[in-house]
């Protein structure tokens, strides 16, 4: 069995962060904007449980955890805040939401 180097934790975590970056800046749907964030979380989330395996400590780990859970609450507060304005505009274009128009 062939074990990863860090490099390659880090490479991996940096090319999931740009295309999550990247996906933020580009898409226009709330939803996909709203995968892409948490593309950029799991990201960060790798890159911490990397260098917590490459210093031998669980700090990162338990980084990690608490990321995960406060992660799960997002998804459940950002989704209920996108299904409303869904329900209210009839639409998850970012271009068409306007908070000043009714």
């Amino acid at each position: 069995m062939i074990a990863a180097s860090l490099n390659a934790y880090v490479i991996l975590s940096a090319i999931l962060f740009a295309i999550g970056f990247l996906g933020v800046l580009l898409r226009k749907n709330t939803l996909v904007m709203f995968m892409c964030l948490e593309l950029m979380l799991v990201a960060a989330t790798l890159g911490l449980v990397a260098f917590s395996r490459y210093n031998g400590t669980m700090d990162g780990n338990v980084f990690v955890f608490f990321i995960l859970t406060v992660a799960a609450a997002e998804v459940a507060v950002g989704l209920a805040i996108i299904v409303a304005l869904f329900r209210k505009r009839q639409t998850v274009q970012v271009d068409e939401l306007n908070a000043l128009k009714n």
